[in-house]
Order: C-alpha cells, then structure tokens, then sequence
C-alpha cells in the first residue's frame, strides 16, 4: 500500500476538509466531458494551483484507467518508475491497473516503488480523479530522466499498451511551469513554451526549454504524454487555464506557472 506522503501539506488531511478544498477549486467551472486522450495538469499546493487543475478534471471523460506520469523531483529509485502497488488518499484506496502493467513492453519502464514513496507530482492528482469519478484503477509512472529521446519511448511504451489492453485510457501528465520568476516574465516564458505543446510538437519544445534553460519540472511526462496521445489518434489541444502562484498570494515577484490543457 503507498500511503499519503504530503496530506496535510499539499492538500488537507481529513477527508471533510478535502471534499471542500477540491469543491472550491471547481466553483464556477461547468463539468463538460471532452474526448480528451491526454492532459496537462499541475501539480502545487491546491491553494495554489487547484483551480488550474480543476479546469482539467472537469472536462475529463469517465475511463477505466487513467495513466499519471510525474517527475522524480526525490531521486530515489529507477530512471522510469511503473508503481503496482494501491495507493490511498483521504477519500479512499485506488488500486493499479495490473493488466496495464503487465501489457508495458518494458523496455525501458521498470516496476520500482521506491521512487514514488516520496513523491508528490503523482499523489495530488488522485483526490482530483476520486472527486470526479467513483469507478478507475491507475498507472502511476515516475520519470527520474526526461530527455527527448526518453520520453518519446516512454510515450511509445504508454500507446503499445494502451493498444493490447483495449480498454478507455487517459494520459495525464503531472507538471508546473516557470518555477520562482516575476510574474510577468513567467507568463511571458510558458506562453512561448505551451505553444508548441497546443501544436502537439515534442520536437519544438524542446528546443524552446533548452533555449530559455526553462525551468519546467515536468517536460519528460508532458513529452511522453503528447507521444502517447499522438499514437493514438490525437489531432489537437486546448489551454483551458493558465494561472500562477501570484493570483492566489499577490505577490508577484516570483512566482510559479501552472496551465491546464487537454489533448483530443
């Protein structure tokens, strides 16, 4: 069982309190299910960026399995990291999808727990899925590294299975974006960044983060996630909200970035 690493940090701990931390992210957000194969969500303190996810989440269609990919912001354990174990949160336990696991060719992906019994990226999605939705199982993976030609294989890995299990799948990407600028310069930096992610261009983002030595923890699983989506029919994206860390505080020296998109 991987048990809550940051309730009580990142999002509160009694269950009554959740339920209405989550119920004011989604205020005045109309649920509207999209065809949606893919998503990009963040992944800070729900004060701070709940309400950008919950844009996401709102427009998630029901599916059997949702697949979060993080990054290792700890360092513990595989490069790529599949959890098999159940996870619990304050509403509940969540189990993995084990014939998913099972269906990853494994070239590069490994089953490692260690890497995800610290890590928070994944974690603070599942309150978000078990608000939405009363019936999922998951595959949690971690990515320790998040170059291109990694992520493209991780990606691969997603869609092969996806393909052999047959079943309704969505590819969420667990990411926030520039990390401790001025508010000004951070909206500046991730328009330019998120542009290539609406064109589904892995390629083009890339060479965008390396340019402006971007400070986006999660390029690796959106990467993956647009190779994923793309493989399996995915034509276009949508911003549905971009926000950072200064609308909720006011504080606008530095800041953090946080946008919600869907891939479809």
């Amino acid at each position: 069982m991987r048990t809550p690493a940051v309730s009580g940090q990142f999002y509160p701990r009694g269950k009554n309190d959740l339920r209405k931390e989550i119920s004011r992210c989604f205020a005045n957000i109309p649920l509207k299910e999209r065809p949606v194969l893919g998503a990009v969500v963040p992944h800070a303190g729900y004060m701070y960026s709940g309400i950008a996810a919950a844009h996401v989440y709102s427009a998630l269609p029901e599916a059997e399995t949702f697949v979060l990919i993080g990054p290792n912001h700890t360092g513990h354990g595989s490069p790529i990291s599949v959890s098999s174990e159940t996870w619990s949160t304050p509403f509940g336990e969540v189990k993995s999808d084990t014939d998913f696991i099972k269906a990853l060719p494994k070239r590069i992906i490994d089953t490692d727990e260690s890497a995800h019994r610290y890590e928070h990226s994944i974690e603070v999605q599942l309150p978000f899925l078990q608000y939405r939705f009363r019936h999922f199982n998951i595959v949690n993976i971690c990515m320790g590294m998040q170059d291109e030609e990694t992520s493209l294989e991780v990606g691969a890995e997603i869609s092969e299975a996806v393909n052999r299990v047959k079943k309704k799948v969505v590819i969420i990407a667990s990411s926030d974006f520039s990390h401790y600028k001025p508010d000004k310069v951070a909206r500046e930096d991730d328009a330019y960044f998120i542009d290539p992610i609406l064109a589904l261009d892995t390629t083009e983002f890339y060479h965008r983060l390396y340019e402006r030595a971007a400070s986006v923890c999660g390029y690796g699983p959106i990467a993956a996630m647009l190779s994923a989506s793309k493989n399996l029919g995915a034509k276009h994206a949508t911003l549905l909200k971009y926000s950072t860390s200064g609308d909720a505080t006011g504080d606008l020296s530095a800041v953090v970035g946080y946008a919600g998109i869907v891939i479809e």
